[in-house]
């Protein structure tokens, strides 16, 4: 049973992240290639497209899962939280930059093989995995930072409620010395 407060996000839960990974490319470019009458990025949804999204988010929402299982890193006060859209942002960049990368090895070496010699799916490779690695290295971080707790800063006091604002009595601040 679930102990999360009322409007809290959902948990970040690995499996079904895996699977919304898969599924919501897959089908958007299945229902895309459906439209467009090409049945090889129907196809190549289910396959690459899905694959790819499904690969990424498990292996990023395992690191991240453990990342935050070990002890913060220390922070001095003054050091902010990353924003969760840059956070976010770079790690989608980091993703596709990847992709990119394994989709021009892919698409350069599998064609040598001769099943797959005059297959025009390694050609597609280098667009379809750095977009869906892209997408599901963004969500995925996304979603995961949305269910961290905010950090309080370390270096505030709690407000006094006991004392009314427009009173000097029981203030923390030194007073000012003029000589």
């Amino acid at each position: 049973m679930s102990k999360k407060a009322p409007g809290a996000p959902p948990p970040f839960v690995l499996w079904r992240e895996v699977l919304t990974s898969y599924a919501m490319p897959a089908v958007s470019a299945g229902i895309g290639g459906a439209a467009t009458q090409q049945p090889q990025l129907i196809v190549a949804a289910f396959t690459t497209i899905g694959g790819t999204s499904a690969l990424v988010a498990a292996v990023l929402g395992a690191a991240l899962r453990r990342r935050s299982a070990r002890a913060a890193p220390t922070r001095t006060p003054r050091t902010p939280r990353t924003p969760r859209a840059l956070a976010a942002a770079a790690s989608g960049l980091l993703a596709a930059a990847l992709g990119l990368a394994v989709g021009l090895a892919a698409a350069r070496w599998l064609p040598h093989l001769p099943p797959l010699a005059d297959s025009p799916w390694p050609r597609r490779l280098p667009v379809d995995l750095p977009v869906s690695s892209a997408i599901a290295g963004t969500i995925t971080t996304w979603r995961w930072r949305a269910n961290r707790p905010a950090r309080e800063p370390q270096h505030r006091l709690p407000a006094d409620t006991t004392t009314n604002a427009n009173t000097n009595a029981n203030t923390t601040r030194p007073e000012r010395q003029t000589s």
